[in-house]
């Protein structure tokens, strides 16, 4: 069986998926179209130009030949999955789906923040992790997925409180404000770092300002490599994780401490509606964050039952998205 993932990627999530795919003897392949960019200054130039007078995006073009150019060499698959094919315009999509059997999505934004309900009727089959975009327009619902080997919280020995990564978003950076206030407070030790273009303003900022001991809140316009992130997940007791704005849907932050058994606090109350929902091992935020105690970094992490912990597994995954479980 061959089988192609066609995706941005930036935080490389997806390359877990053609490993798993791999694993099980299919040939699997990622055209990851994030590392397609402006090869120097003057193509950028060029670029900002087309935007602004012509409403045209060359990167984007570039991309999208990219994808076929790498069909036209892999040849015919027997499955194709788009992650959010918001990237692509429609005539793109139409030639991808000429490469394929089977065509199938997964929207791991939702509708709301990222419309393309105008493409979805090319695909097969539309997965969805936002479970109001589920409810109105009948996709299948589908999580993210467990990427992380499973690591018993009895082998770690985390020197932080809280942890949490993040790309740059106003809403978080306005309640990461509020929390870090919260957590000096009550002396818990943390450390946050905020990923983006703008965080260079931040930046700037942070050298004027005092920081206290226990605090470590980082502002970068460069992203920390994917691979070095358990590290840092393992340092910690509690992993944090604050939604965009609109989002419904649980981000990987939620089965990353799964796998780590970490316990978790967002601002997520969708949480509350999954069977591996544990208000010991998750704390969601009211508005005002009135209700972040110490004690819930004090008491220890409670196991997820295994059957409920394997239905999140990337394993699970594939055999859903793919049907594998009924052609292989």
């Amino acid at each position: 069986m061959k089988i192609c993932i066609i995706s941005y990627d930036f935080w490389d999530y997806d390359k877990y998926i053609v490993e798993a795919l791999c694993k099980r003897g299919i040939d699997a392949h990622h055209i990851k179209i994030s590392t397609v960019t402006h090869s120097n200054f003057n193509e950028r130039a060029v670029n900002a130009l087309s935007k602004t007078f012509l409403n045209k995006n060359l990167k984007t073009e570039k991309r999208q030949k990219y994808v076929l150019d790498a069909l036209e060499k892999l040849g015919h698959q027997d499955q194709i999955l788009v992650m959010n094919p918001d990237t692509f315009d429609l005539s793109t999509l139409e030639k991808i789906r000429k490469y394929t059997d089977r065509l199938v999505t997964y929207l791991y934004d939702n509708l709301e923040r990222v419309p393309v309900e105008d493409k979805l009727y090319l695909f097969d089959k539309v997965f969805s992790f936002d479970y109001i975009d589920v409810t109105k327009h009948g996709f299948e619902k589908l999580t993210n997925y467990i990427y992380l080997p499973h690591c018993a919280k009895e082998i770690q020995q985390p020197e932080m409180d809280l942890f949490y990564i993040t790309s740059y978003d106003n809403r978080r950076v306005s309640l990461i404000k509020l929390l870090a206030k919260k957590l000096i407070e009550q002396g818990l030790k943390f450390q946050i770092m905020i990923i983006g273009k703008k965080s260079w303003k931040h930046q700037l900022t942070n050298i004027f300002m005092a920081v206290p001991k226990n605090l470590f809140l980082i502002f970068s316009i460069k992203k920390i490599p994917h691979n070095d992130l358990p590290k840092y997940y393992k340092n910690s007791k509690v992993l944090l994780d604050l939604m965009r704005e609109g989002q419904y849907g649980l981000s990987f932050r939620v089965f990353e401490a799964m796998s780590l058994e970490k316990k978790i606090i967002t601002d997520n109350e969708a949480i509350k509606t999954y069977d591996f929902y544990n208000p010991n091992n998750i704390l969601i935020l009211n508005k005002n964050i009135s209700n972040l105690d110490k004690s819930f970094f004090e008491t220890p992490y409670e196991k997820i039952p295994e059957e409920i912990y394997h239905r999140y597994t990337l394993d699970s995954w594939v055999n859903k998205v793919f049907e594998l479980d009924t052609k292989n």
